[in-house]
């Protein structure tokens, strides 16, 4: 499908590609791997932040064009790839992990479907969410018991958490119904 203009890319090359689904890339080289044809670019952010760069992962075998823009010298060193924070890059993954491994055991927790699906609309927008029983515990302050319904949200009536998990729960169970009956009007109808 393609002819590769070359068979290696220096880095810091300015290349453009266009693939099978006529997407045109452009951008740095940041890497290349002959043996699999696979070519890392660094590209201007497509959010448009200047600080930012996006980087596209291109199989040569699936481009039918490519173009070398800027050849850089082979005898220019380029510079050294900048380092990595890898105390931060672990702590995400470790906070990744630790999220899905809560939302599983959150799910193995609850039989019933519809305290599962409410358990993981609040864990969506509220990290501080957990089963005690068969119970949804919110900020350690409310709780909402079967069958999950606004009068089972339990709490201190005047507390600010519990009014926002009631009016919560409430535009959960809307959306709910409004899901299964389409005649029924949402909060943005």
């Amino acid at each position: 499908m393609s002819t590769v203009v070359s068979d290696c890319f220096t880095i810091g090359s300015i290349v453009a590609t266009r693939t099978c689904y006529n997407e045109h890339i452009e951008g740095e080289v940041l890497a290349f791997d002959p043996q699999t044809k696979m070519l890392i670019l660094k590209c201007p952010s497509s959010s448009g932040n200047p600080k930012r760069h996006d980087v596209n992962v291109v199989n040569l075998s699936l481009v039918s064009d490519v173009q070398v823009k800027k050849e850089v010298p082979t005898t220019t060193v380029p510079d050294p790839p900048p380092s990595l924070n890898l105390h931060r890059l672990n702590t995400r993954v470790r906070n990744a992990i630790e999220n899905k491994r809560r939302l599983v055991s959150a799910l193995s927790a609850c039989l019933d479907p519809e305290g599962q699906r409410l358990f993981m609309a609040i864990a969506r927008v509220i990290e501080d969410v957990s089963w005690s029983g068969q119970s949804i515990r919110v900020y350690n302050q409310v709780t909402i018991t079967p069958p999950y319904k606004v009068d089972n949200v339990i709490g201190e009536t005047d507390s600010k958490s519990y009014n926002y998990i009631r009016k919560f729960v409430e535009r959960h169970w809307r959306e709910q119904q409004a899901r299964t009956d389409p005649t029924v009007p949402t909060v943005n109808q």
